[in-house]
């Protein structure tokens, strides 16, 4: 009786050990590496409304180093969490949308306010574009959700259109994807008879699935592999408590999904490509994530 009972404790005891390791190694994962507050959030009253689970509004920024060294924004967009009615609300900002650039004081592509002023100046510049208060942002360099995606094993998205390139077949539909795959999905545009609309949705469809997948993954190593990736290409204002309460508390947001894509008309002015969203536009995504 006494070698079976040493086995249970010594199991049990091996298992708490392992997963405070994981907690711990998670905490200081976010809180050293990750987190990287902005002079332009208020983070008191952030806090406030996040213990008060109210309505937030987070800035999702994805970031394509490698294919722009200047680290400019390739996909904007705004996640509203209400855990009042379990409803997220997600508005995509092209990133060719011509806005005043705050900081600078012109007009320009609203994802060179990346290049310009890094997190602090594409917040600022996209409060101003919608008139809203932006409460958490997350950057994440676009290479780490391919990593993401490998970690996970594969995601799925639903393809609207389909396509090939030299390497893999998208067809319409349920796709199965890696990380390599996910790289070539997000990354095309000449084939979408959408341009950059079809882009960006794109990018959508991929953090859909990652959240979708990561909020399933059962495996501790997995959990321990997916937060040294986001440790290597993910910055946040939110600390390692924020983003406990925001689990607890928003977690079914993700059962009632809205989106929406920010549109406009193209126009070249001085030689550069924009996209003039016009006023009733621009209050339209104003509404949306405003009312109720």
């Amino acid at each position: 009786m006494k070698i079976p009972l040493i086995i249970i404790v010594v199991l049990v005891l091996g298992i708490g050990g392992y997963a405070y390791s994981i907690y711990h190694n998670t905490k200081k994962t976010v809180n050293d590496r990750m987190h990287d507050p902005v002079e332009t959030i208020d983070t008191d009253l952030t806090k406030k409304k996040l213990n008060a689970t109210e309505r937030l509004n987070v800035l999702l920024l994805g970031i394509d180093a490698e294919e722009d060294q200047n680290g400019r924004s390739d996909a904007i967009m705004i996640m509203q969490l209400d855990p009042k009615t379990d409803e997220m609300k997600i508005v995509s900002i092209p990133r060719d949308a011509r806005t005043e650039i705050i900081g600078k004081g012109f007009q320009d592509k609203i994802n060179h306010a990346y290049a310009f002023g890094g997190a602090d100046m594409s917040i600022a510049t996209v409060e101003n574009f919608l008139d809203i208060d932006i409460d958490y942002y997350v950057s994440i360099n676009m290479d780490g959700l391919v990593e993401l995606v490998d970690e996970l094993g594969t995601i799925t998205v639903s393809n609207d259109i389909a396509w090939t390139d030299k390497s893999f077949d998208f067809p319409e539909g349920i796709v199965e994807m890696n990380g390599d795959k996910t790289k070539a999905y997000v990354r095309m545009r000449k084939k979408d008879p959408s341009g950059d609309f079809g882009r960006t949705t794109r990018h959508r469809k991929v953090i859909e699935g990652i959240l979708h997948e990561g909020a399933s993954v059962g495996s501790v190593p997995k959990f321990s592999g997916m937060v040294d990736i986001l440790g290597n290409n993910m910055t946040t204002n939110m600390d390692f408590e924020d983003m406990k309460k925001l689990f607890a508390g928003y977690k079914d947001t993700r059962r009632n999904v809205t989106e929406y894509m920010v549109d406009g008309e193209g126009q070249t002015i001085d030689g550069i490509y924009y996209l003039i969203v016009p006023d009733e536009e621009v209050q339209k995504a104003h509404d949306l994530l405003t009312q109720s």
